[in-house]
């Protein structure tokens, strides 16, 4: 291949300027050509400081680009609808920031965009692509562990400022839908189905209204998750794989480190003090390159992307039922398409 897809970026939002835009910079098949702001004057201090050729003072300008095969959308969770279904009726191809909808039912009308419209619709969770989960996946499946039973996860942060996005509840804020999405996306990554029954336990803020403490059991077929997130505890991060011959662990499992090695860890259980741990170190690699390398590939070969929107649905179903639970006070079936 010796081209790369030029992509445009609908937004300057910290996770875009900081993260996604200088990993995807550094990618072999992507070039970012343009971003998009409603503030012009943010546009083009984003373009200067990034080196990106272009600049917009509206999203739909962008969208316009004859120049532009892909857009990436780091808006805010309310807006990830409106602006991918446009994206897609322009004839771009979208990779739109997790949650990629507020609930199943925005998920379920962007399969229908996607099978209108004919692009690829992916939503972005990063660390499917990452050589360290796709090595958990490996060794889950080739038994070294045993038989997979029981996942358990914990994610949170402290965040309680009122006026930060993600503590604004029509905006889609939330632990939920901002970091427990990715236990849930974990765990049934690694189950390789459905969850058939999930129970939520929800706390909520008295002032903003999201919910800052959630916690979930799931049932799958072989074995159950739990996991609780947060927004406003200590920052943590875990995500431990039981088995009946073993336990796998990985470490800092979502903001996997750009700088340094990463490290899975596989104990058989021989020693509780742990003198039996196995460390397993994989290179460093920035999640977000490989994202939008494998996105762009996807576009390129015109071949379905390897996180297709139904998985989406799949994810978006739990959150729903986990809401559901918290507030009927018992277990609750996830929706299929």
């Amino acid at each position: 291949m010796n081209k790369k897809v030029s992509w445009g970026v609908l937004g300057t939002a910290n996770i875009a300027v900081k993260k996604v835009i200088p990993a995807m910079l550094a990618g072999e098949l992507t070039a970012v050509s343009a971003i998009a702001s409603r503030d012009e004057e943010s546009a083009r201090a984003a373009a200067d400081s990034l080196g990106i050729p272009r600049y917009f003072g509206s999203y739909d300008a962008l969208l316009h680009d004859p120049d532009i095969d892909a857009v990436y959308i780091p808006l805010p969770n309310h807006l990830h609808l409106e602006w991918t279904t446009r994206a897609a009726e322009a004839g771009k191809h979208v990779l739109c920031e997790k949650p990629i909808g507020l609930n199943g039912d925005e998920v379920r009308d962007l399969i229908g965009v996607r099978n209108r419209t004919g692009v690829l619709i992916q939503e972005a969770f990063m660390i499917r692509t990452h050589p360290t989960w796709i090595a958990v996946k490996e060794i889950i499946a080739s038994g070294r562990i045993g038989t997979l039973n029981a996942v358990t996860g914990f994610f949170s942060y402290y965040n309680d400022d009122p006026s930060n996005i993600r503590n604004d509840l029509e905006k889609g804020g939330g632990a939920l839908l901002d970091i427990g999405c990715y236990c849930v996306n974990v765990s049934r990554f690694v189950f390789g189905n459905e969850p058939t029954e999930v129970s939520g336990l929800i706390e909520r803020d008295p002032q903003s209204g999201i919910d800052r403490l959630s916690s979930s059991m799931m049932r799958f077929a072989s074995g159950h998750s739990t996991f609780t997130c947060s927004t406003q505890l200590v920052p943590y991060q875990s995500m431990i794989f039981f088995g009946t011959k073993g336990r796998l662990e990985v470490q800092i499992p979502f903001n996997i480190p750009v700088e340094t090695t990463t490290n899975l860890f596989v104990d058989d259980g021989s020693d509780l003090y742990e003198r039996s741990l196995e460390k397993i170190e994989f290179e460093a690699a920035d999640q977000y390159t490989i994202q939008g390398d494998v996105f762009s590939k996807a576009i390129m070969e015109r071949a379905e992307p390897d996180y297709s929107l139904e998985d989406s649905f799949g994810n978006m179903s739990v959150l729903d039922a986990i809401f559901r639970s918290a507030k009927s006070g018992r277990a609750e079936r996830p929706e299929v398409l």
